[in-house]
């Protein structure tokens, strides 16, 4: 450890900068499908092709739900056994293949059949890296971090994992309102946002070959191999592998609520029009990505445990107050003002999950502690939450939904009550 504790050196800022960027190229390339899935689908799933939208419906559920746990299984053993930097490398590398294959792959008219193969090849390839970047990039900024500012640095995986939505949500703001027309968007102008993702991949990809490995994974390196990142050593530590998956639950499933499903939800239920509910999900996500480093300081001062119930208790308290009101509003500034107010809740969980879990393993499972349990549980919860919301509405109980979120916060914040502190008992410490 170099000098004193809390001063920060150029080696670790280059670290924790490096670690960062490459979440955020990750997370931009992975919003960037979503924000324009809109324009693009008719170029590979036309209408009417049973086959065709076949292959549609079991891509996304394979990518939801399998391989995001396989990329979290699959680049912790990695980072584990042969390296953090060399699993965070593979795992950006990964991201910029999908993003090629996604910006040259010819329409339906052209290739037929094959398009939309290639498509979800691509897709099941950055889904199998953003279920691998999680725990590596989470074990990598703790274990960079100076012992006292844990909180603060790591903090940032979420800054760029909410930067990667706020810069696809700003390419599309641009070219839908100052470079393009309807016509071009959907001809071959939802290519141009996959071609900027593939060059910063490469950015990412240089910035991270020239990284420094962690302590932690140097000082272990010594140790026989053969326990390093397996299933078996993991399940040595089942307290840790539940916690996880508790810890996770609640904040997961608010997190896409208030991000991802959010502008769902603007237009379908408070009956914003798309450009608005656009707006209003860049301005909060900015706000959003700017608390979370005051968060995780505030972590570093009074501990992890008091966010982490603040976040529980308001969460179980106001979650159905907050989007019953939400979804009778008609300002837009009582709109922003309920969302905010939700997003300062959630960032009691964002801010600091990272670290949290990252404390509870020690250096020879902790990538996989990390991903595998936290891949699993946002493969289910975080990844049905728009279906199930949506499917509610269908049913005209959009209420149950409110409901449902908030019993899984509770569940979380009974895992939060009875969890020792980790800023106290970090597995991190003895990593030295």
């Amino acid at each position: 450890m170099e000098g004193n504790d809390d001063k920060i050196s150029a080696r670790r800022l280059k670290a924790i900068f490096g670690g960062s960027i490459g979440n955020l190229v990750e997370w931009y390339d992975w919003y960037a499908y979503s924000a324009f899935a809109i324009y693009f689908s008719a170029s590979f799933f036309p209408e009417g092709n049973p086959t065709v939208q076949l292959i549609n419906t079991a891509g996304i559920f394979a990518l939801g739900f399998l391989m995001r746990p396989l990329g979290g299984y699959i680049f912790g053993r990695v980072a584990d056994r042969v390296g953090r930097k060399q699993s965070m490398t593979l795992s950006v590398l990964l991201m910029s293949l999908g993003s090629f294959l996604i910006a040259l792959t010819p329409t339906y008219k052209t290739i037929g059949i094959i398009a939309p193969i290639l498509l979800l090849t691509a897709r099941l390839l950055q889904g199998l890296s953003v279920g691998g970047e999680y725990g590596v990039s989470a074990t990598y900024l703790s274990e960079m971090a100076t012992k006292n500012r844990r909180g603060f640095y790591s903090s940032f995986q979420y800054v760029t994992l909410i930067g990667g939505q706020l810069l696809a949500l700003a390419i599309q703001l641009i070219l839908q309102r100052v470079l393009l027309s309807e016509t071009q968007l959907q001809e071959w102008g939802w290519r141009i946002p996959f071609v900027f993702g593939a060059i910063l991949s490469i950015v990412a990809l240089y910035l991270r070959k020239n990284l420094d490995e962690t302590k932690a994974f140097e000082n272990q390196k010594q140790r026989g191999n053969e326990k390093k990142g397996t299933i078996k050593e993991l399940l040595k530590h089942p307290k840790a592998v539940i916690t996880v998956i508790g810890l996770t639950l609640g904040g997961t499933l608010a997190f896409y609520t208030y991000t991802t499903y959010m502008q769902k939800f603007l237009v379908n239920t408070v009956h914003m029009t798309k450009e608005q509910s656009t707006l209003m999900s860049f301005l909060t996500l900015l706000i959003f990505a700017c608390l979370q480093p005051l968060f995780g300081a505030l972590s570093d001062k009074i501990g992890r445990r008091p966010l982490l119930i603040a976040f529980g208790v308001l969460g179980t308290i106001c979650t159905v107050p907050l989007l019953t009101t939400l979804s009778h509003t008609t300002s837009q500034w009582q709109a922003f003002f309920l969302l905010m107010i939700a997003l300062i809740i959630v960032s009691g969980y964002t801010s600091i999950n990272a670290v949290v879990k990252a404390e509870l393993f020690p250096a020879q499972v902790r990538a996989l502690g990390v991903g595998l349990p936290y891949a699993l549980t946002v493969a289910i919860f975080g990844g049905s939450a728009e279906y199930i919301a949506l499917q509610l509405k269908d049913w005209n109980h959009e209420e149950y939904y409110y409901w449902y979120i908030t019993i899984c916060i509770f569940i979380s914040l009974m895992v939060y009550i009875f969890m020792k502190d980790t800023k106290k008992t970090s597995k991190l410490n003895q990593d030295s």
